[in-house]
Parts: structure tokens; sequence; C-alpha cells
């Protein structure tokens, strides 16, 4: 388990394990490393090195009074990127993850990058005439306090929750600590600033494949940002988990993964 120092002097952790192409994979807010036990198998399986990074404040990584806002996330994904002297990486965020790797990407590029996957994560998320693919009910008017409250993922929306006590033991048998989350006061910042931003001009821009997924009944917004954000790409395409929710990695496991397989079995 390599633990990596970022320039501004955070330890970050992560799980590294196999050979081959590595394909790094980025969980969402609050989330750890272990959120991704059930790829782990079948990527390992496929032949590629699989590298799980816990955020900062998250898993067993540092917790810094600085630093809470995504690009500083991308510049750790940098980071570790450079520490692990990765080449030729597939990049996969889930959710806040995948806004990890568009901040990377609009940072340094994606010369070190062979491949690009996005899971389930809107581009954009606050609505408006030109994107109405964001956050449910989430608007330029309402920005400043709509997750100041402690049930802002409670939309109504989409599929339930996975099961916390069932999920904790698939991914423990899976080879994982257990399901994880920490979500403080102290990261509220962080959030603010996922939500405001507008990723289209970096995926318009990005120069490897890409691959973007939704989970058909997400939480969050509707599935068709999917193909509304593939469109912005000629080198992008989308897809959408049937049966799953925002989570589709946990709802879906088996597809998500079979999906990842294939995507790096075509670069």
């Amino acid at each position: 388990m390599p633990t990596i120092t970022t320039n501004d002097g955070v330890r970050l952790h992560c799980d590294d394990e196999g050979e081959g192409r590595p394909v790094l994979l980025v969980p969402g807010y609050g989330a750890g490393a272990d959120d991704w036990a059930l790829q782990w198998a079948p990527l390992r399986a496929a032949g590629h090195r699989v590298i799980s990074l816990d955020p900062r404040w998250q898993g067993r990584s540092g917790r810094p009074a600085w630093g809470q806002r995504i690009a500083r996330r991308g510049k750790d994904l940098d980071d570790l990127i450079t520490a692990l002297d990765l080449r030729g990486a597939v990049a996969v965020g889930q959710s806040m993850g995948a806004s990890t790797v568009w901040a990377y990407v609009s940072l340094f590029g994606c010369g070190r990058l062979a491949g690009i996957v996005t899971v389930d994560q809107t581009p954009k998320m606050v609505n408006s005439p030109d994107w109405p693919y964001g956050f449910y009910g989430l608007t330029d008017g309402n920005l400043g306090t709509f997750f100041g409250t402690s049930d802002w993922f409670a939309t109504g929306r989409g599929r339930s929750w996975p099961d916390p006590a069932e999920l904790d033991a698939a991914l423990k048998a899976a080879g994982g600590r257990g399901a994880g989350n920490l979500i403080t006061p102290e990261t509220l910042p962080l959030l603010l600033d996922h939500s405001r931003q507008d990723w289209r001009d970096t995926v318009a821009r990005a120069d490897v494949p890409v691959l973007i997924t939704a989970g058909a009944e997400s939480q969050f917004w509707p599935a068709e940002h999917a193909a509304a954000t593939a469109a912005l790409n000629p080198g992008a395409d989308s897809t959408v988990f049937e049966g799953a929710g925002h989570t589709a990695h946990l709802d879906r496991p088996d597809a998500v993964s079979a999906c990842l397989v294939a995507f790096v079995a075509s670069l």
C-alpha cells in the first residue's frame, strides 16, 4: 500500500496491486479506495495494475486544514501519477472522483493517460437553459444554500441507496475494509466548489478516448447527461447502466467491471 506526499505536504494512501496497464480508480465524495473493491479482482484478472486512491480527507489519507477545492484534488492526482511514474494509465472517476479527473486534465493534460472513464457524474451540476442535466433542483439562484442541509442527497428520485450492511459485507468479501464514508462539516467547502464547476470545455479538449457512463436510476441527475457529455468530444462514447443508481459500481458491479475491462482492452 503506497503512501505519497503531495507538494503541499499531505500524505495520500492508495492500494496498488497487479501488473500491466495502470487503471487508476478515484472514488466520490467521502468514499475511500475500498469503494472500488468490487472492481479489483476483475481488473487484475484482465491483466491490469489497479491503483485505488484515498483522496485527502477520505479513507486513510491526511486531513489537513486546507485544500478543500477540486483544483487541489486535481493536483493531488498529478502528485500521485508522478510519484508512481504512471504512463498510459486509464483514469476512472466516480461522482466527485470524475470531477477530480477533469481537474487533473484541465491542469496537466492527458500526456500520461491512455483513456478516461467517468461513472455517473454530470460535467455541470447547476442546471441552466443550455444544460438541463444537472443536480435535480440545483440552480444559480439556490447554489449558495443548496448543500447546507444534512439531507441534500435525499432528492426523492432514482433507486434506493445500497443497504449499508450488505454493502459492507460485499466490500469486505472482495478484499476491502468495508463501506466507509467520511462526510464532515470541514469538507462542505469542497462540495460547494465541486458543485460550481463546469467541465464541458475540458471534456471537449480531452485527446484520449473517453467513456461517460451513467446510472439509469441515478438519485442526483438524469441519465441523459452521459450521451450529452459524450457529444462534446468526437473521441467520447457513453453508456447507461440499467438498474443502477448514482453508485453504479456498487449497484451493478459486474456490469461496471465488464465495461471497464472492455474499455481498457479497446485502447
